[in-house]
């Protein structure tokens, strides 16, 4: 079950942040400057990240086929095996570097740590093989390592009872992660401004949308591809502790203090 948020969303506060591998490859130093500066102010920053496109380039690198239903990589032991290795290895802790090389402090783990991340294959299995929805998280390993001053970096790999590994979808892990350690925000760091909808033939940012809105732009097609899979994470997220979601551009100067302080940045996604 998940814990109820004890402390407040503005900087000082817990918050979990998601960004894919890729992204976080190209943020500039000063990205990683604002995350020590929020550490050493109090704040308590999750990590979970993705990593697509290096996973796709060493697969291909291997030879092995890459497939997507529905945003979600279709997963055999094989993929796998290939999906672990750049996750919780190279992209993994390449971050780790980056906080620790701007002063920050970070703990890398795999949710197959200290079985992190409990989790069971998803409905469409069928389709998609061994992926994982999340059952559980252990939120008093992300607490443990938040007490001791650390960033916990968790990439989103989830095991059950049997030992059996899952491929998580970053946004969904993250989303899970949020609600299971009682944080009030997730800011999910892209390389685009936001959710986008078109008018009058301009592609425009849109401040906020509700859970509601959100199916209609995903039945319009305005929301199409690998967004599917971060909205729909946010809207599960939402319906438990989280109160909101915030889509940023990570390039954006302080984008995570900005945001902690209630700054209009990126798209926020509510309740109602």
């Amino acid at each position: 079950m998940t814990v109820e948020p004890t402390e407040d969303h503005k900087a000082g506060g817990l918050f979990v942040m998601k960004c894919g591998g890729s992204t976080l490859a190209a943020l500039p130093d000063s990205f990683f400057d604002d995350l020590r500066e929020l550490q050493e102010s109090g704040a308590q920053p999750v990590i979970v990240h993705g990593g697509g496109p290096a996973i796709s380039g060493n697969l291909e690198k291997l030879g092995i086929e890459s497939r997507f239903v529905n945003g979600l990589r279709v997963t055999t032991e094989e993929v796998l095996d290939v999906v672990e290795m750049t996750l919780a290895g190279s992209i993994n802790k390449a971050i780790v570097r980056r906080i620790q090389g701007s002063g920050g402090q970070a703990l890398g783990l795999s949710g197959v740590d200290g079985r992190l991340i409990t989790a069971r294959l998803v409905a469409n299995s069928d389709e998609v093989g061994l992926v994982g929805e999340v059952t559980e998280v252990n939120a008093e390993i992300v607490r443990g390592v938040l007490a001791m001053g650390y960033i916990p970096v968790i990439a989103p790999i989830g095991v059950d009872a049997g030992g059996q590994r899952y491929n998580i979808n970053a946004d969904t892990a993250a989303g899970a992660v949020a609600s299971f350690i009682g944080s009030p925000q997730m800011i999910v760091v892209t390389d685009v401004p936001g959710i986008m909808r078109t008018l009058d033939g301009l592609k425009t940012v849109l401040p906020s949308v509700t859970v509601g809105q959100i199916e209609d732009l995903i039945e319009s097609g305005e929301i199409y591809g690998g967004m599917i899979p971060k909205v729909r994470a946010a809207i599960d997220c939402i319906q438990g502790s989280v109160f909101e979601v915030v889509i940023v551009d990570g390039k954006e100067p302080r984008v995570l203090s900005r945001v902690l302080q209630g700054e209009e940045l990126g798209t926020r996604i509510i309740r109602s």
